[in-house]
């Protein structure tokens, strides 16, 4: 057997492989978000700043999320997609995130007015650059 005969199965099924995972992201939603700023105190959803993910990847629910409170501990993939400027966005850069508390009880937030989530500030400088003040997200439940 030649070594293109070799290589033409294992191509063919990285091939598949990258397409179904790319497939599996078609069923992401799209928001918006801001930031806020530390201290982060008691949190709406129970924890205290000590029970927030390590690397503080966290983010308060919108109320388009936030489901009376179902919101809190889930878990999301979010990444940026757009922003108010043309280079907001990092390179596609998926991030997890873990929901902390709702965006309504934030006394630190600047502008959540409609947004879908607040991201911590570590997290949105994960995925975009801090000067765009909102950006437009594609987040799915982990």
């Amino acid at each position: 057997m030649s070594r293109l005969q070799q290589l033409v199965p294992c191509c063919l099924s990285s091939i598949l492989i990258l397409t179904a995972l790319l497939l599996c992201r078609r069923n992401a939603n799209v928001g918006t978000s801001h930031y806020y700023d530390p201290p982060h105190t008691l949190a709406t959803c129970g924890y205290d700043p000590s029970q927030f993910p390590s690397g503080l990847l966290f983010a308060s629910a919108g109320e388009r999320i936030w489901d009376n409170g179902a919101a809190c501990g889930r878990q999301y993939s979010v990444r940026c997609i757009g922003g108010d400027w043309q280079k907001a966005c990092r390179p596609v850069q998926w991030i997890h995130i873990m929901i902390v508390d709702r965006a309504l009880d934030i006394v630190s937030h600047s502008s959540s007015d409609g947004a879908t989530m607040l991201l911590s500030i570590t997290a949105y400088k994960a995925i975009a650059d801090l000067s765009a003040k909102s950006i437009k997200i594609e987040f799915e439940p982990v």
